[in-house]
């Protein structure tokens, strides 16, 4: 039996990293029918500073080493249509727009068609190289120090990625539903996920029920306070530039915030989820004897550790995203009711302690489930049984 989970275990695998390309080659398939405006009617290459002609800078005054000025270059295309021309750019450098050129560096510029000819400018750094090499990074440590369980963990997350990329925002964008679309992929996500990092186990399937149930808890939540104090995804952080994105499609914008809290909550979920699943199948496996009354205390008294460190992980993710915003009301000094009644403030909380009840709840309905599973498929083996079946389980692994 265990052999068979095993290949099964590793077809899933092939049958995931498969189906990771054929997804991102076929999502133009789901723009079909769409109206796709263009938005931006110029180019962006990367180019080299050949020379730099002259400049005008001067230190900010407020923040340390910053430059800001004018500096007039000479860029050489290097990718594109205009790949190999040289041409003439006047680099603006203030504290939002700072890109300081120097000869020989690599930057990222817009081509612009004018009468003229072509208007060439300054976007911004090139940044790619160094996030692919952290990207690079990561990958690597996951894989060396995770083993076996790293690459799965590794395949899982470029998996869930691309559902989200993919298939979940093209959906989003042809004016499907948010809330279903979104508990869709989130549970395909969870279920892949699983499967992949623990295989068919008892504790696997809890643990998928588990999060499920409870990441939905957590967007319904949302859903309903969000409502009641009226905020919506336009009051979310560029949520009136989207406005102007969805005239152009068939955005609903109401139900972006629950989608968003199913995906920032997703993954301290399953880990509480699988953690108390994980708990469960363990002190079972110690003492199979042990009733289910006391397996779900166990498992709940571990569950107790778990959720309050994870909900103040997930707050302070929330907050660490706001930070920014903190800053500028205390600042300003604002009052607190004017503060309390802000429409960003009640999407941070709403956001935070949603998610955190959603993993709140995870605790008790993982542990039922896996308690259910255990001992209703085979959790009543007395000693000798046991010993019969760890024979047979290793008699199949060799």
């Amino acid at each position: 039996m265990r052999k068979y989970k095993t290949q099964l275990h590793r077809l899933i695998m092939v049958l995931v990293i498969i189906a990771i390309p054929i997804v991102i080659t076929t999502s133009p398939l789901l723009q079909m029918g769409m109206n796709l405006p263009q938005y931006y009617n110029q180019l962006f290459e990367e180019a080299v500073v050949r020379t730099i002609e002259s400049e005008a800078l001067e230190e900010d005054t407020i923040i340390p080493n910053l430059m800001v000025g004018k500096q007039k270059l000479t860029v050489e295309v290097l990718t594109g249509d205009y790949k190999g021309n040289v041409y003439p750019s006047t680099n603006l450098l203030s504290r939002a727009h700072n890109v300081l050129a120097k000869e020989g560096m690599h930057i990222i510029v817009g081509i612009r068609e004018t009468d003229e000819g072509e208007n060439v400018w300054v976007y911004q750094h090139k940044r790619q190289n160094y996030l692919y090499l952290l990207a690079g990074l990561f990958a690597l440590l996951l894989v060396r120090f995770g083993g076996m369980k790293g690459v799965q963990s590794l395949v899982s997350l470029v998996f869930t990625g691309v559902m989200i990329v993919f298939v979940m925002i093209p959906l989003i964008f042809q004016g499907h539903n948010p809330v279903w679309v979104s508990i869709g992929i989130t549970s395909m996500i969870t279920v892949v996920s699983f499967i992949l990092i623990s295989g068919f186990e008892r504790k696997t399937a809890s643990a998928i029920l588990g999060t499920i149930i409870g990441i939905t808890c957590a967007g319904i939540i949302s859903y309903v306070f969000s409502s009641l104090v009226n905020i919506s995804g336009v009051h979310m952080e560029k949520g009136e530039q989207l406005i102007y994105v969805a005239q152009d499609y068939q955005i609903q914008i109401r139900g972006l915030m629950f989608a968003s809290i199913l995906i920032a909550s997703l993954g301290a979920i399953m880990d509480v989820a699988m953690s108390i699943s994980s708990s469960i199948q363990e002190i079972h496996g110690a003492d199979p004897s042990l009733k289910a009354k006391d397996l779900l205390k166990s498992g709940m008294n571990v569950g107790k550790d778990i959720m309050g460190t994870m909900a103040n992980t997930l707050i302070l993710a929330f907050a660490g995203g706001s930070l920014t915003l903190i800053l500028l009301i205390w600042g300003y000094q604002m009052s607190y009711r004017q503060m309390i009644n802000m429409p960003f403030i009640s999407i941070e909380v709403i956001q935070g302690l949603a998610g955190s009840m959603g993993i709140i709840l995870t605790v008790p309905l993982t542990a039922l489930m896996s308690v259910w599973l255990l001992k209703n498929e085979g959790g009543k083996l007395n000693g000798k049984e046991k010993v019969l079946r760890k024979v047979e389980e290793e008699g199949e692994a060799v």
